[in-house]
């Protein structure tokens, strides 16, 4: 396994609730928000919910957020746990036809801009100083976007990110349940066997 998948961490749980019982700690999360920045369901109600008023007081003077790209607040009421950041990114809504599913990556706009949130998102991690950055799965829950689809898409940037950067030096994907833990450590081997049948051939 090369030094990037080295720095890839995998769990399930609570985003807002980072584990203690590891030798590192998460000092950001990455937040599945919405265009306005000011709540809603899911990952994004739970974290505004977790960081207290001041968040969202502090995000209506942001003006709001596009989609693929991302913005950086204090965590508020989180930082009794540990984190200091959130980066909100919004992710995008599935729109493609059911044929694009089995399109090759990076051929679909969602794509494109899936890809975006994780860049921007570890951009402002490494700005940040950050040295441990938690993502949940953007994008994969009432906005649709395909789950193996988005793992492959997610595990590619991060570590295209993590060969060229020394921040943040582990990058955690927290997901809803073990089923989604399944998916991502599926397309961690699939590369990772890759990479190594990809070397041993010169």
């Amino acid at each position: 396994m090369n030094e990037a998948l080295d720095r890839i961490t995998i769990v399930t749980g609570d985003i807002t609730r980072p584990r203690k019982d590891q030798q590192w700690a998460v000092d950001a999360i990455v937040n599945a928000a919405n265009e306005s920045l000011r709540g809603g369901g899911g990952v994004d109600g739970a974290i505004h919910r977790a960081a207290g008023p001041r968040l969202l007081a502090h995000n209506a003077k942001l003006g709001g957020c596009r989609t693929g790209l991302a913005k950086i607040t204090p965590a508020f009421d989180l930082e009794a746990r540990g984190i200091h950041h959130i980066i909100h990114t919004v992710g995008p809504i599935w729109h493609a036809d059911d044929d694009e599913i089995d399109a090759k990556l990076g051929d679909v706009r969602e794509d494109v801009l899936l890809a975006s949130c994780y860049t921007r998102s570890l951009e402002l991690a490494a700005e940040h100083d950050c040295q441990c950055v938690a993502f949940p799965a953007i994008s994969t829950g009432v906005y649709g976007f395909p789950k193996q689809r988005a793992a492959q898409i997610a595990v590619s940037h991060v570590l295209g990110f993590l060969a060229t950067h020394d921040r943040p030096q582990r990058v955690v994907f927290c997901c809803f349940d073990e089923a989604d833990a399944g998916i991502y450590c599926e397309v961690i081997e699939t590369r990772d066997q890759w990479m190594l049948n990809r070397k041993r051939l010169g």
